[in-house]
């Protein structure tokens, strides 16, 4: 699957400290320890709708992460996926009266264009749910081999499902207990109460064959990929164990990354799927959840449609920490469009004060588990002495303009 257009990142004078980030498994924050290529998979998104800002929050945490990266010398090995076969795109599709492939391309492209114009950097691999079924079904084999999984005995719909208990570690991850798994496996698209299962919160893997759905062939019989599978096969193909990043919003700590992580150590014995677990925190709107359920979804194309510069939606998501569940009111978007107007007329200026120290605390914060606020804050206070007081060095106005089209991805 084609990937957006590339964005190109401008080389920042000097260096920052190397990267620290909260592990959702270790509950803690430690150092990031890539090689000279660092690897990093980002769940993507399911295309029955367009792009709303708690899918911009999460693929701008994880850009910041990859600037920071590219910053630091490394070459980035990023990996997402589309979901573009799942039962939300069928019922979205069934409902508008339209093909399901048609509503996922339609959808993608819009997505792409959302990126695109939010500049984030593009993954190397951009893959399909589609596109990698053989690969699942590889996968799935090596699991009913082992054992990790089983076939529902059900003369109808022979469903294969990944036992939970196949990983001595499973539940490291989330660090939920049995009560917490139960309720959110039901509420997070599991099937608690599917007839056959050895265990509530078995995972699905293969969803045999139905009417009026698509599948393909296979060894164990027809059908299609279960969620997570999909995300641990393409991962696992792409970047292989032990990578550097798995990351994605919050709510997919459980059941998602959970079983994800354990489907692909069945696969490795026991190896740890990736060393960092990665999350970002939820978008709400006016005080209340965003959802599609709700109707109250923010998206990045109507806000650019309505002329919103896409610089002051990527500054307004910045203005709180990543980890932190956050609230987008039109106070936040006028708060980020005046301070993108700040720094504009700061950095235009053809003098200013002396930018390095300024560069450097914009670094150290963003090292520092992605301390937006206080980079953001690093910046406001240069651009205010600038207009205020002025400052007799020529260079450092295009200095910081290069650190913050770099390292914040806005071209001020």
């Amino acid at each position: 699957m084609q990937s957006w257009s590339d964005t190109a990142l401008p080389t920042i004078p000097g260096a920052g400290p190397p990267l620290r980030l909260y592990d959702t498994a270790d509950r803690q924050v430690r150092p990031v320890t890539p090689g000279p290529t660092a690897t990093m998979y980002v769940c993507g998104i399911t295309p029955y709708d367009a792009t709303h800002l708690g899918h911009a929050a999460t693929y701008l945490t994880f850009d910041l992460v990859n600037r920071l990266w590219r910053d630091a010398g490394h070459e980035v090995h990023y990996v997402q996926n589309v979901t573009d076969v799942d039962d939300p795109l069928f019922e979205r599709a069934a409902r508008d009266g339209v093909d399901w492939r048609d509503l996922g391309t339609r959808e993608i492209n819009l997505f792409r264009e959302d990126m695109s114009a939010l500049r984030i950097v593009p993954p190397r691999d951009y893959i399909g749910a589609v596109e990698s079924v053989d690969e699942v079904i590889e996968f799935v084999q090596k699991l009913l081999a082992s054992g990790a999984a089983y076939t529902v005995e059900d003369a109808e719909y022979p469903d294969i499902y990944f036992r939970a208990d196949a990983t001595e570690q499973f539940g490291y991850e989330s660090g939920y207990d049995r009560a917490t798994m139960e309720r959110l496996f039901a509420e997070r698209g599991g099937d608690p109460d599917r007839p056959g299962k050895r265990d509530t919160i078995d995972a699905l893997l293969w969803r045999a064959a139905r009417p009026d759905e698509p599948s393909w062939p296979a060894p164990f019989g027809a059908g299609r990929p279960g969620w997570h599978i999909e995300c641990a096969a393409i991962a696992l193909n792409r970047v292989g164990p032990e990578f550097d990043i798995q990351g994605g919003g919050s709510d997919l700590i459980y059941p998602h990354h959970e079983y994800s992580a354990a489907h692909a150590e069945a696969l490795i014995a026991g190896r740890r799927f990736a060393r960092h677990y990665v999350h970002a925190g939820l978008i709400g709107l006016d005080g209340e959840k965003m959802s599609k359920s709700r109707g109250n979804l923010v998206l990045v194309s109507k806000l650019r449609a309505a002329g919103v510069d896409p610089a002051a939606i990527r500054l307004g998501l910045l203005a709180g920490h990543y980890r932190r569940d956050r609230m987008w009111t039109d106070t936040v978007l006028a708060d980020a469009t005046a301070r993108l107007d700040l720094w504009r007329r700061a950095t235009t200026h053809t003098s200013g004060p002396a930018a390095e120290d300024t560069v450097a605390r914009l670094r150290q914060h963003l090292a520092d588990d992605l301390d937006t606020p206080k980079a953001l804050a690093a910046v406001d206070n240069w651009a205010n002495q600038a207009l205020n007081y002025g400052g007799h060095d020529p260079a450092a106005p295009a200095l910081i303009a290069t650190a913050v089209d770099g390292l914040l991805g806005v071209q001020p």
